[in-house]
């Protein structure tokens, strides 16, 4: 006689349930953690990959070239690179995108267990 276990979690069902046990990959809300950590994670590796591009290479080019004295010597630069990047934080287009990228991530992920960072690492023919 076989017995079948039903399986059971202390998560909330959009939180454990979907097609692998990570969540419902349909599900639209934010936990507090998404909207305070990860979205802001993500506004600022887009805006310093694609939006403030010459303050992050005029940044990165004073502390390659002052070594231990990067914190007086680049206060220019630093202070221009936060100045784009608090530009960029404050735009409600620019925040809306990076919540829609964040959500069509985390959806994937829920539907097919792999994260875009190890999908970018995949070998995609040997």
């Amino acid at each position: 006689m076989t017995e079948i276990k039903e399986k059971t979690s202390v998560l909330p069902a959009k939180y454990a349930g979907g097609p692998l046990g990570l969540g419902d990959p349909d599900d639209l809300s934010l936990r507090k953690v998404e909207i305070e950590v990860m979205i802001p994670k993500k506004m600022r590796d887009i805006a310093k990959r694609e939006k403030c591009i010459e303050e992050v290479k005029d940044f990165s080019e004073c502390c390659k070239n002052s070594n231990v004295f990067m914190v007086f010597s680049c206060r220019k630069e630093n202070a221009a690179l936060k100045e784009c990047l608090s530009r960029w934080y404050q735009d409600e287009e620019f925040k809306s995108r990076c919540k829609d990228e964040y959500l069509k991530e985390r959806s994937e992920y829920r539907r097919t267990g792999i994260s875009k960072q190890k999908s970018e690492r995949l070998p995609t023919s040997m």
